[in-house]
């Protein structure tokens, strides 16, 4: 894996977070952009922490390449109608 594909090189992500996705098996930038922040923040969920909301904008902020602060309002709400919309198509699998 190279420099430019590691998590760490990503804005808003931090060891811990760093943690928590590679404990959710996603280990490189590339596997964060290809599954997106909201199926992340469920496998890093899934996976046994227990994230705040700011994880999913810090994942969206690494992926737009913005400070997590830097979001639209609009845009964190949207992140979390997605959230809940895939956690409930999760719940009705189940």
């Amino acid at each position: 894996m190279g420099a430019e594909d590691s998590l760490l090189a990503l804005k808003n992500l931090g060891p811990r977070s760093v943690a928590w996705l590679r404990a959710a098996n996603i280990t490189s930038a590339g596997e964060l952009r290809k599954i997106g922040a909201v199926a992340a923040y469920l496998r890093v969920r899934e996976a046994g922490f227990r994230p705040s909301a700011n994880l999913l904008y810090a994942l969206a902020g690494a992926l737009a390449g913005v400070h997590w602060n830097r979001l639209p309002k609009a845009e964190r709400s949207r992140l979390l109608l997605e959230l809940d919309a895939a956690e409930q198509a999760r719940r009705a699998h189940s």
